[in-house]
């Protein structure tokens, strides 16, 4: 499931581009924002998800969709953006490169049949979109695999904690039960520790911890499980 967040203060416009992508695909999240919000920066700022921004360049309050792609881009270069437009081909030429937008829409040129073709080709793409989904006791979340460092075991509140560059996830399993769920970029690194080998930089079996991508160091590397982690 991909995530679209439309971003346009025209309730019409938002419905109508909710209804295109609906007839594109049923397998949809749609949300949408009038402006600049804290849940929209909330939005942003959980990169755990891939999306794709649709956003109206002109907005009210002066506020511009060209402001809400550089907050995304600040945090995020995964997700795609696609700008609807009046008719100003300025925007374009400035822009696309400058936050890697897939596409500019004019509304008012054959919108409808250029908005669908966009999404089928960001559908069509060989996206990484593993995803582990939980729900449970009331907590419901999605994390893409890619996005996982490592998971541990919190002792205290026995639980299971899922790390992200972002965000951490508590969740009610055991270890062998998130393997099981788990594809074969994850190992396990400590009887306690699932690791994915993506983002490892650095294993110290002497002295039990590795290093992430993120410069963040671990201590929990066993020896008993070399085998696993240099299986790359």
């Amino acid at each position: 499931m991909i995530k679209f967040v439309i971003v346009d203060d025209d309730e019409k416009e938002v419905n109508h581009v909710s209804n295109l992508i609906n007839e594109v695909t049923n397998d949809a999240k749609i949300i949408s924002f009038a402006k600049i919000s804290n849940d929209l920066k909330q939005e942003i700022e959980n990169v755990d998800e891939h999306k794709v921004y649709v956003l109206d360049i002109q907005l009210a309050n002066k506020i511009s969709g060209i402001a809400i792609a550089k907050l995304i881009r600040d945090v995020d270069w995964m997700s795609e953006i696609i700008f609807i437009t009046n008719h100003d081909k300025m925007f374009e030429s400035t822009y696309r490169n400058i936050y890697e937008v897939f596409t500019f829409l004019e509304k008012f040129h054959e919108f409808d049949k250029k908005f669908k073709k966009a999404i089928r080709t960001i559908l069509k793409r060989n996206f990484d979109n593993e995803m582990f989904k939980y729900k449970a006791n009331g907590i419901d979340f999605n994390v893409y695999y890619r996005n996982v460092l490592y998971i541990f075991r919190d002792t205290e509140e026995r639980k299971l904690i899922i790390v992200t560059p972002k965000n951490k996830y508590k969740v009610s399993m055991s270890i062998k039960e998130m393997m099981d769920l788990l594809d074969n970029r994850f190992v396990q690194c400590h009887r306690s520790c699932i690791v994915n080998k993506n983002h490892v930089e650095v294993k110290n079996y002497k002295e039990g911890y590795f290093i992430l991508d993120t410069g963040e160091k671990v201590y929990m590397l066993s020896k008993m499980n070399r085998k696993l982690m240099e299986n790359d």
